[in-house]
């Protein structure tokens, strides 16, 4: 995993894990203030959801990650979680 850092301070995880994000269910219409299930994890000692807070673009999301903070995530490094 590959962090790089707008200068926000604002992380972007990059190298989603396809195996992982094969066996989600897709859907392209995800509200905010949705918890999703993270695929990778930013750090070892973060949380593996992540709270959606609004669109970044086409296929990103910013997100808020327990004991991490704001990340960028695209849509194929999470799934939603039932």
């Amino acid at each position: 995993m590959k962090l790089d850092t707008y200068k926000s301070g604002t992380a972007v995880l990059r190298n989603p894990s396809a195996v992982a994000y094969a066996s989600c269910p897709v859907n392209k219409e995800y509200p905010t203030s949705t918890w999703v299930h993270l695929l990778e994890l930013p750090s070892p000692y973060s949380y593996d959801e992540a709270l959606l807070i609004c669109k970044h673009s086409e296929d990103e999301w910013l997100t808020w990650i327990p004991d991490h903070g704001e990340a960028v995530l695209y849509t194929s490094q999470f799934c939603f979680t039932n």
